[in-house]
């Protein structure tokens, strides 16, 4: 019934995934996407995917190991998209939250596995944190390669900037934080996505929703992001869930 399009089971947090499937299963969680962040948690990533049915996974380098998009890595992350429950290339992007980082480099990083996702036929998947103009312009510059489609992992921004994305092609995905009492603009945000452009996911073991915030998050707690959204469209949760499922495999067709 419910979809976790951005997980981590791939996390040395989770020792035994199969407790995590377990809970997913008591839950109504019938797919989970476990994503990578670099060449070593995409290929355990893999692993999970072959392990068990309803997981699945993406395969990239995340901003913050911009460094490690080297032309080896990436040919090991091409091999990595070739798999038949590959669904994705990422998660990728831009971080600008942690000092130092590099500006230049992270673009580079990006902009190579932009082109990679495009010539896989994949879409791909975008971290994005404190980078909001740089961002929007990036995908602008791009939008040779957005063919496939990309989707905004655990969204942050404004409506205005929701808005804008959506007119270049993504799809918008709620993480726990949209629960949380003071994610005041995330309702707004959320609101103005057209229903056929949404995703749900737990991005765990972080950011659990209310009222399990500040635990270890899991794939399980999805359902609470989409009760929430169907709250805010005003949905019966069922059916949402469903709409829901259906996006979820349009953005992801290997699903």
């Amino acid at each position: 019934m419910f979809i976790d399009t951005h997980c981590h089971l791939n996390d040395e947090r989770f020792q035994n995934p199969d407790e995590q499937i377990a809970h997913m299963r008591e839950n109504g969680v019938t797919l989970a996407v476990c994503a990578g962040y670099d060449v070593p948690s995409s290929a355990r990533a893999r692993e999970l995917a072959e392990r068990y049915e309803e997981v699945y996974f993406t395969a990239g380098i995340h901003p913050d190991a911009q460094a490690d998009a080297t032309a080896e890595n990436l040919e090991k992350i091409r091999k990595l998209c070739a798999h038949e429950k590959c669904v994705a290339v990422g998660e990728i992007g831009l971080d600008y939250h942690y000092t130092p980082f590099d500006k230049e480099g992270q673009k580079r990083a990006f902009a190579l596995q932009v082109k990679l996702a495009a010539e896989t036929g994949l879409p791909f998947c975008v971290h994005a944190r404190d980078c909001t103009a740089d961002m929007l312009s990036f995908l602008a510059e791009n939008q040779t390669f957005l063919a496939n489609g990309f989707v905004m992992h655990c969204f942050s921004g404004s409506a205005e900037t929701a808005a804008q994305l959506v007119k270049m092609g993504a799809y918008i995905s709620f993480s726990g934080t949209l629960t949380f009492g003071n994610a005041r603009s995330l309702p707004q945000a959320a609101a103005i996505v057209p229903t056929e452009r949404l995703l749900t996911e737990t991005d765990s073991p972080y950011l659990s929703p209310h009222p399990y915030r500040g635990t270890t998050n899991e794939p399980a707690r999805v359902r609470l992001v989409a009760e929430k959204l169907a709250q805010i469209k005003g949905e019966e949760i069922g059916r949402f869930a469903q709409k829901l499922r259906e996006n979820a495999k349009r953005i992801f067709k290997r699903l």
